[in-house]
């Protein structure tokens, strides 16, 4: 008897097992008639009203053909003025630069002066330690600056900026004497 013991267990759950099958098989068969009804009601009821679509505004086309209107495309006469490459400042091409020209005005230092006021010589340092005697008309900085001036506490000079229109413009800067 102990041969089918262990042997009806597995077999009452196999049994079990191929009901449970039919019995969830069976549900299925019932048909899908009542949801194709369903489905049938849904398509068939009427749906919420689309709202109408907004009014478009039409707007009047202007033409700038009066003459005493400008075209707001083209140029005014004072740009044009800016664009004309012989008016304003214009950098000297064929003088040679000079050493502390290929430094930015902002890397180098003013350490001290030499001299009285009449002769005064500018002492300035390059980022490289070097230093170099400046005197007025001089230039460094990498945009054509020119020094104008030269005092015991600063150096003043004038560069040549491009002003973005083909032309060039005059900026003042000037260097401050460090404190170390």
């Amino acid at each position: 008897m102990s041969k089918f013991a262990a042997i009806r267990p597995a077999r009452v759950m196999r049994v079990l097992l191929v009901l449970t099958a039919a019995l969830v098989l069976g549900g299925c068969t019932r048909g899908m008639s009542d949801l194709r009804d369903w489905a049938d009601q849904e398509k068939h009821k009427k749906g919420a009203p689309i709202p109408p679509l907004p009014v478009i505004k039409t707007f009047e086309t202007f033409q700038y053909n009066d003459q005493d209107r400008r075209d707001p495309f083209s140029p005014s006469t004072a740009e044009l003025q800016q664009n004309n490459a012989n008016s304003g400042p214009r950098p000297d091409e064929n003088r040679s630069k000079e050493p502390l020209e290929m430094f930015a005005l902002d890397s180098l230092k003013m350490v001290g002066t030499v001299g009285a006021a009449g002769g005064m010589e500018v002492l300035v340092k390059d980022p490289g330690g070097v230093i170099h005697r400046v005197h007025r008309n001089e230039y460094m900085g990498q945009n054509y600056g020119r020094v104008t001036a030269v005092s015991e506490d600063h150096i003043d000079l004038v560069e040549l900026v491009s002003n973005g229109n083909g032309g060039w413009m005059e900026r003042s800067a000037s260097i401050a004497l460090s404190e170390k």
